[in-house]
């Protein structure tokens, strides 16, 4: 069988994806739950592997390697003295045991998803940090850098360094299970009432509006070690207790409590989900924030100094912390960093199938990586789709009192949409391929104003109804970026938050948070032409470059197709819908 095709899967986790490499060039990818309209799909993502093939127009009978960014043997000897220590009762061992058999169950997930074709190839089972280090070092610009993987848990391990140069990623460190900074983030997020998963970035969001007066309890919680390591208290927390479960029950990740109630002994009372958020919550979210720094920080010029380089590679579920990521910079030695779009577990799938491919004979002759510099990897839909949707819909927009103008030339599209835009219209915006990893990124995002005040409050009434400390974010012209921030930088993937100049900050307050800073998006006219043209009109008319986007959606997965767009644009109070070339408008 050749190894030309690769597929790789991150599955049986939170984030379940798929992606598709031809010879190490990526033809597409996408997450699972973007098909399933469930919020971090976890079960096998048989919609992304199909969406996968059929991009490249291949049956799963071509597929050489399939890749997966996880494998229960490693750590082995690790796993099995942490069991005989820990003596886990009957039901612990069950849940794990289930979830170990799910993960092999690969070959007969494939059978059921494609029975008229059978998979030939090799399975590949790849470390799951390895997996997460190689889906940022060889999508890097690098030809030599640290790597880093930090997250809450993955093969036993919940962090991993090293040196990342050429084809090879040499493994130098790890921190193992029970201590994790991603568990102990997951763990606060519940206290502070945040019960879903993935719900972590609501406290990074609240964590500017209190004060770290909970620190010292904090530093009780993650010890710092004199060799640049951490470790947690674990009397504070329970997710390494007998009890603890963690299940996809209908593709929806879920965990149990991790914190323990000597955690509320020490903070006080957990907050309830519906309970009003008061200072007290405010002041714990910004010591939470404040000792993940330490501690990551504490850890990352420990590897500075060892390894003298001037690139990092990151990615793990923490990567995702942009407060953080910004502060790199300036808080180390380092000079360039590359995080991917999607630094989470679906990101793992990638990393498992680059690997896998400079593993092969062929793999092993590139002397670069292939730089991957945007994130439109998933379905596109064509006008002729879009208009045959149009009309199949024509009573229900006619009902919302929509006009629908169809503009072929981009220009005046792009004209007509910075226009609606200037005039204080939320704006929803579809085109071309899907985005992958968690941002808008300007091909199904939500646009507004960055000027008005008020446009938080609109968009959180007409769409999101969200809390309403969470911030906005700004799209920015690439070449703009030094006028409007403290840190010049390329961040292509929203995953670092810089300090807006203080003679803008009231100029764009609708994404300006309440630190004065604003987790941005850089544009380029070469990776998003029309999302490009669009901010440059707006510019034209407003001199503002810059964009208020977030992500096109309500309460659900961002939309993938043109139909949940619509639906979204209908059952909202949207004020303009942008589906490729078409503009529809709410007259009133």
């Amino acid at each position: 069988m050749s190894e030309e095709w690769i597929l790789g899967i991150n599955t049986y986790h939170g984030d379940s994806a798929a992606c598709l490499l031809h010879r190490g060039e990526l033809i597409a990818k996408a997450e699972e739950e973007r098909f399933r309209r469930i919020k971090h799909w976890a079960g096998f993502p048989s919609q992304a592997i199909q969406y996968c093939l059929k991009t490249a127009n291949i049956s799963l009978n071509q597929i050489g390697i399939l890749a997966i960014n996880s494998d229960p043997k490693a750590n082995f000897f690790k796993k099995i003295n942490y069991i005989l220590r820990n003596k886990p009762s009957l039901n612990f061992i069950l849940d794990r045991l289930k979830n170990h058999k799910a993960r092999f169950s690969i070959e007969r997930e494939l059978s059921e998803t494609f029975p008229k074709e059978k998979f030939q190839g090799k399975i590949g089972r790849i470390e799951h940090h390895l997996s997460h280090l190689s889906s940022a070092f060889f999508a890097s610009p690098f030809e030599e850098a640290l790597v880093l993987s930090v997250d809450g848990f993955g093969d036993f391990t919940s962090c991993a360094w090293g040196v990342g140069k050429n084809n090879e990623i040499d493994i130098k460190g790890k921190i193992y299970f029970p201590h994790s900074l991603g568990a102990f983030y997951q763990a606060m997020t519940q206290y502070l009432g945040f019960p879903h998963f993935g719900d972590e970035y609501k406290v990074m969001g609240l964590a500017p509006y209190g004060k770290p007066r909970f620190i010292n309890e904090m530093k009780e919680i993650v010890k710092l070690k004199e060799d640049g390591m951490f470790e947690l208290n674990l009397e504070y927390f329970c997710f390494q207790k007998k009890e603890f479960s963690y299940t996809w029950k209908e593709g929806m990740p879920h965990s149990s409590k991790m914190y323990s109630e000597r955690l509320c002994e020490l903070l006080g009372p957990a907050r309830e989900p519906q309970e009003i958020i008061s200072d007290k919550h405010r002041d714990i979210a910004c010591s939470i924030q404040y000792r993940y720094e330490e501690a990551f920080f504490h850890l990352l010029n420990q590897l500075c100094k060892i390894y003298p380089l001037e690139n990092l590679a990151f990615a793990g579920g923490c990567a995702m912390n942009s407060v953080a990521n910004g502060k790199i910079i300036g808080r180390t030695n380092l000079k360039k960093i590359y995080i991917p779009a999607a630094a989470g577990d679906a990101g793992g799938a990638v990393g498992a199938a680059l690997l896998a491919w400079k593993k092969t004979e062929e793999g092993k002759k590139e002397k670069k990586n292939q730089l991957i510099q945007h994130a439109f990897w998933g379905p596109a839909f064509s006008d002729k789709e879009i208009e045959t949707l149009l009309k199949e819909y024509k009573v229900a927009l006619e009902k919302e009192n929509c006009s629908i103008e169809r503009f072929s030339e981009e220009g005046l599209l792009c004209e007509h949409t910075a226009r609606a835009i200037a005039q204080g219209s939320v704006v929803g915006w579809f085109q071309g391929r899907m985005e992958w990893g968690p941002r808008a990124l300007g091909n199904r995002s939500i646009l507004g104003d960055p000027r008005r005040q008020d446009m938080k409050d609109i968009l959180n009434l007409k769409i999101k109804r969200r809390e309403s400390f969470r911030p906005f974010a700004p799209s920015i012209l690439r070449e703009a970026v030094l006028d409007w921030f403290e840190v010049e930088d390329d961040v292509p993937f929203m995953m670092q938050v810089f300090k807006i100049r203080q003679a803008k900050r009231s100029i764009i307050p609708a994404v300006t948070h309440v630190d004065g800073t604003g987790r941005l998006q850089t544009v380029h006219q070469d990776t998003n032409p029309r999302y490009y043209h669009l901010i440059s009109a707006f510019k034209t008319l407003t001199q503002i470059p810059l964009l208020l986007n977030t992500s096109f959606n309500e309460n659900e997965p961002v939309v993938c197709k043109p139909i949940e767009a619509l639906h979204c644009f209908l059952r909202t109070k949207m004020d303009v819908l942008v589906l490729g070339d078409y503009f529809l408008c709410r007259k009133n």
